[in-house]
């Protein structure tokens, strides 16, 4: 590890042996900041502080203690290191009881500073080290919960949010009705380094005709009949956050040809206003239509598209991934019975079945209703009959879509056990295999934890 990579702070009122211990430090290879008391030095202290500490115990403005336990308390596991005099050994081993990581005694060989100061070093920097592995551990626990599946499609999509969170980057996500769009921009959001701000949602397809650009933009008072009072528009409030723009085709032409620059240049002038203000904001915007068929209808900006779709993420619908829909369905369930207060109920066989032969048009938001009826016991799922695709195809398309399901449901109901399977659809071992690879269906996939 790089001596480099870390930065000493060495605190000593006694200015011959600060000078004495930098340059020491500095022929080491070491970076050091000196200094002659020790408040300066506790404002450069904090979790993320990549160094160390040096300090003398006897100090006139604040000794060496209580220095070390204000440090402490700013970070446990700061690596402090006590300089002491010959009749202060006791109080050295008093202050490694209360949290220091060494001490060294004056006068003290400078082969001896150079040595302790690397080793305290290369602690620090293992253990920021494992508190960002730590982070990244918790940030995908969380990501794997909100956008929840094993399918190929799922696990390529939170690659991508990883991805997309780790940039600046506006970006664009397309998905049918119900997929999960708004589930995804806030999960990019909530791992991204805007987390701690704002995340402000524009349901652009709700928002009526004369207020789009006052909802959006703000205005002054006077700036049309009616408006008495100044207002705040939705990309000022989304200030240092995230913006979310659902449903993004939905906006008049005029107010894309607006947008556009508030895009380019992160200026933003309210209605009726001469001044502008500078907008540090994320654009995330989906929709569920493809915006280049509608860019050549002359329905959508070409030059908005692009400005947008940097980084362009898709939502799969449930019939794309089947083996998915028993483990979301009970997950949705838990949560909506925590969220009634009511008893969790066990989920059968021929529930599991009928949840995945059903085509759910509605996707993930039509499975929370019905997840939501389950836990209140107002519909029973086995009641739900078997619906011809949404989508058009072929009649070998269809058909092979219907097998797949009813695969993926027996498959879901034995919980990828596989003799179950073939002998409950009357087909040879050999045959569910070549099916299976044929429609990509995985056992594992279905192999759910109890």
């Amino acid at each position: 590890m790089s001596k480099n990579q870390g930065q000493i702070l060495f605190v000593d009122d006694e200015l011959h042996v600060r000078q004495a211990a930098c340059q020491t430090l500095e022929l080491a290879g070491f970076s050091v900041k000196s200094f002659e008391s020790a408040e300066p030095a506790l404002e450069r202290i904090s979790r993320n502080f990549h160094g160390i500490v040096f300090s003398d115990l006897r100090m006139s403005d604040m000794d060496g203690m209580t220095f070390l336990q204000r440090a402490i308390d700013l970070d446990p596991e700061l690596p402090f290191v006590l300089i002491t005099g010959h009749g202060d050994v006791q109080q050295a081993v008093e202050a490694m009881r209360a949290g220091a990581y060494d001490f060294i005694e004056k006068p003290f060989a400078s082969g001896h500073l150079a040595d302790v100061a690397e080793r305290a070093l290369d602690k620090r920097m293992l253990t920021l080290e494992n508190r960002e592995l730590r982070v990244a551990a918790t940030a995908r626990d969380q990501l794997e919960t909100r956008v929840l599946g094993r399918t190929k499609t799922i696990v390529e999509l939170r690659d991508r949010i990883r991805a997309a969170a780790a940039t600046e980057a506006d970006l664009l996500i397309q998905g049918d009705t119900g997929t999960g769009k708004e589930v995804v921009a806030r999960a990019i959001h909530n791992i991204s380094s805007r987390k701690n701000e704002p995340f402000v949602v524009v349901n652009c397809a709700a928002l009526p005709s004369e207020m789009i650009e006052s909802e959006l933009f703000g205005h002054e008072i006077g700036a049309f009949p009616g408006a008495i009072r100044a207002r705040y528009g939705r990309f000022l409030q989304a200030d240092r956050g995230c913006i979310y723009l659902d449903s993004i085709d939905s906006l008049p032409l005029d107010v894309q040809g607006r947008l556009l620059p508030v895009l380019r240049e992160r200026r933003i002038t309210p209605l009726g206003s001469s001044a502008s203000h500078e907008l540090d904001v994320r654009f995330i915007a989906s929709t569920r239509s493809d915006l280049t068929d509608a860019v050549s209808k002359d329905q959508f900006r070409g030059d908005l598209l692009y400005s947008l779709n940097t980084i362009t993420l898709r939502v799969p619908s449930l019939a794309e991934r089947v083996e998915d829909i028993p483990r979301l369905f009970t997950q949705l369930v838990n949560e909506a019975c925590l969220r009634y207060r009511r008893p969790i109920p066990s989920i059968g066989a021929e529930t599991l079945k009928a949840l995945s032969r059903n085509p759910w048009p509605g996707n993930v938001r039509e499975l929370r209703n019905a997840a939501d009826r389950f836990a209140l016991g107002l519909a029973p799922i086995e009641g739900l009959e078997d619906e011809a695709p949404a989508h058009r195809g072929s009649l070998p398309d269809l058909v092979g879509q219907y097998e797949r399901r009813l695969i993926a449901a027996e498959l879901s109901a034995n919980k990828g056990r596989l003799k179950e399977t073939y002998e409950t659809l009357g087909l040879s071992r050999k045959t569910l295999y070549e099916k299976m690879q044929k429609y990509g269906l995985k056992r594992e996939d279905f192999q759910q934890d109890a």
